[in-house]
Order: structure tokens, then sequence, then C-alpha cells
């Protein structure tokens, strides 16, 4: 059909797997997550330690920013508001070990918010028709 149209490209055009990520990654950023949904993300994270106000805060700084943009790069943390609780970054208030945990939720954030559909081929009449494997 958009194949016909012109919309979606030449016919036999397959979408790519990276295409379908950045219309997920597009998506998320637009609509966000939700605020429950972020705060469970980070869950994992928080539990059991004991953290102290500023690494509270921290974390919520995070939940906002997942909850207004759905995903977060890791560079951001080392920008303001985050360097308004410590100048050097999540590195002033965790450990090397803690860090690289909250790294890994935010991977994990990242990669859920990409769309894993993987198309076959187009139908004779322009449909993208899913693969059978």
């Amino acid at each position: 059909m958009l194949g016909e149209s012109g919309i979606g490209g030449p016919a036999g055009h397959q979408p790519r797997q990276g295409d379908f990520a950045r219309v997920g990654l597009f998506v998320r950023s637009l609509v966000g997550l939700d605020r429950e949904a972020a705060k469970a993300a980070l869950g994992g994270f928080v539990a059991g330690k004991s953290l102290g106000a500023n690494q509270i805060e921290f974390v919520d700084l995070i939940v906002n920013h997942l909850t207004e943009r759905g995903v977060m790069e890791a560079g951001l943390l080392y920008e303001s508001p985050f360097t308004d609780l410590t100048p050097r970054g999540p590195e002033g208030l965790f450990s090397s070990a803690h860090l690289s945990q909250l790294m890994g939720v935010l991977d994990q954030v990242r990669r859920a918010a990409m769309a894993r559909m993987i198309w076959g081929p187009l139908t004779d009449r322009g449909e993208i028709r899913a693969r059978d494997d």
C-alpha cells in the first residue's frame, strides 16, 4: 500500500531493524515514560542501598528526565541539573560499581524503547508481511 503510493519507498523496500529502532526511540521521546515505569526501572538500582539525600535527589532527577523524554543519554548526567548537585557528575556520588549499574539501567530503558520488529519482504500489493522465522 505505502510502496504503491510512493510514501513507503520503492517496491520491494524492506525496512531494516534499525529503522524500527529509531521509530521506537522517536515515539518514546515524544510521549516520555510513565513515572511509575521510570521508578520501577531504577528500583533495582536503588534496592538494598543506603542512599544519601544528594544520591536520592540525583536518582529523582533521572526519573524526571525519563518521565519527560523517555530515554536518557549517559552524557546528560554530566550536565545541569545533575552537576548542580555535584560538579563531578555521578562519580561524585556513586562508586564505580554503582555507576556501572546505573549506566546499565539507562541502557536497558533505551533498548526497551527500541522497536524489535523484524519484517519480511513486501507483498505484491506493497504491504509489509511479517517473517515466519
